[in-house]
């Protein structure tokens, strides 16, 4: 992959044209279900008639192709931008198509950065409502080469409830804060767990902590998603639960996320005060 450029080139973030709202999906640790999350928002968004693009930012362990199943390396056109692949009416790129199987990508910070830039500035993403990315665990290069390159419409913080992952949620909110990037809210993956014979909520990781860490640093909260085998199994087919529709049993926690995801897009946009949101 290389970067051609003619003459000097603007310093700061820059809008890309076509692009209404970005929004960084991100968390303090892995193992917290973000990309699932990302590839579901995004479905499910597309879902309710937006256009949509995911851009794979997880350098070091890009799973959005799988999830997809989205395979094939991209194309070029003839001005040499990059043609994402489309997958159930979502734009889609990650480093996965480029580098496919399990060799691992040893790459330092400047380079993350050129991918990064690359991903954002040279692929045809063509005209959308919404571009999803989904950011590697922690509070590293990525985060900081996505702020530099392009305005963020928005954050959104993945934990489950348990203590361990809330510790790590705190410092991806502030990461995010240092960074000056608005938060759109926490979103508590892999929530409670329903017993399939008795139809009681079991508490697998705890119970309640995407709601205290919401209160506890006064931005919204997103919504709880149950720890549910068949979203998983979802992922793993590429056939993500959202395409069962927004009335799925397995998809309603889903599709309530993303219409508060799409609450708080207006509500940023509009100038307003991030007020925390009541889940239903």
């Amino acid at each position: 992959m290389h970067a051609h450029s003619s003459g000097p080139q603007p310093e700061g973030p820059q809008t890309i044209p076509g692009i209404k709202s970005i929004i960084a999906v991100g968390s303090g640790k892995g193992g917290v279900g973000k990309t699932t999350l990302s590839v579901n928002l995004a479905l499910a968004l597309a879902r309710l008639g937006y256009k949509v693009g995911l851009l794979d930012a997880d350098i070091y362990g890009p799973n959005v192709p799988l999830m997809m199943g989205a395979t094939g390396e991209p194309q070029l056109t003839p001005e040499n931008l990059i043609i994402p692949a489309e997958r159930h009416g979502v734009r889609v790129i990650s480093v996965g198509y480029l580098n496919p199987g399990d060799k691992p990508l040893v790459w330092r910070g400047p380079m993350l950065h050129g991918v990064i830039k690359q991903f954002l500035g040279q692929v045809a993403w063509g005209t959308l409502d919404f571009l999803i990315i989904d950011l590697p665990p922690g509070t590293g290069d990525v985060v900081i080469s996505l702020t530099q390159t392009v305005p963020l419409t928005g954050a959104i913080v993945v934990t489950t409830p348990s203590d361990v992952s809330l510790q790590d949620a705190r410092k991806a909110i502030e990461m995010f804060n240092q960074v000056r990037v608005e938060i759109l809210g926490v979103a508590e993956n892999m929530s409670y767990f329903v017993c399939p014979h008795c139809n009681h909520e079991i508490d697998v990781f705890s119970t309640g902590g995407g709601e205290r860490i919401s209160k506890q640093f006064n931005i919204p909260f997103l919504g709880r998603i149950e720890l549910d085998p068949t979203i998983r199994e979802g992922g793993d087919s590429g056939n993500p639960v959202v395409l069962a529709g927004e009335q799925a049993n397995n998809a309603k926690s889903l599709f309530a996320f993303a219409r508060k995801v799409l609450a708080r897009v207006e509500e940023v946009q509009a100038g307003g005060s991030g007020s925390v949101l009541s889940i239903d």
